[in-house]
């Protein structure tokens, strides 16, 4: 019998545990006053070198199935993202392309917890070895709310940089 109640009461001192850490110590995700800004970018970079035409001689040599026009480089450009805060540089990251092959997306994912407010943000990225400097930016003045948060993302159909 007193084995049946020490089980007993484990059982509630391990159910009242449980209880109490599901709601306590409160967890916050953020300062009270404060707002978060992610960095969330997943793009695979241009293609490292241009296509060239073969001869037809090249063509002649390989199998039918193999006897594409062009040759490309299957390789891509790494990826530099800058993000610069009221004037200052807050990160700067150059993301490899992904697979064996460097021909996959680079990808960059940061948060960045900020003071409420407003603030000047310029976002900077270079998808080409070929070009220099940076192919796409955007610059604007954002209104941080306590508790907002600002994904910054990347999508070349609708223009580049988005801040959202």
């Amino acid at each position: 019998m007193a084995k049946w109640i020490a089980q007993g009461i484990g059982f509630a001192l391990f159910a009242f545990g449980i209880g109490y850490f599901s709601m306590a110590p409160a967890y916050h995700y953020l300062e009270s006053e404060q707002g978060l800004l992610r960095l969330s970018i997943s793009h695979a970079g241009q293609i490292v070198g241009a296509c060239r035409e073969r001869s037809a001689e090249e063509l002649a040599k390989l199998p039918h199935n193999m006897r594409a026009l062009q040759e490309c480089p299957r390789e891509r450009s790494p990826v530099t993202v800058e993000l610069e805060l009221d004037g200052r540089l807050l990160h700067h990251e150059v993301a490899l392309p992904s697979g064996l092959s460097r021909d996959g997306a680079s990808t960059v994912y940061r948060r960045f917890p900020l003071r409420a407010g407003e603030h000047r943000l310029t976002v900077r990225l270079d998808d080409s070895a070929r070009i220099p400097g940076f192919n796409y930016q955007r610059s604007e003045i954002i209104q941080l709310r306590p508790s907002q948060v600002l994904i910054i993302d990347f999508n070349p159909q609708q223009g580049g940089v988005l801040i959202k």
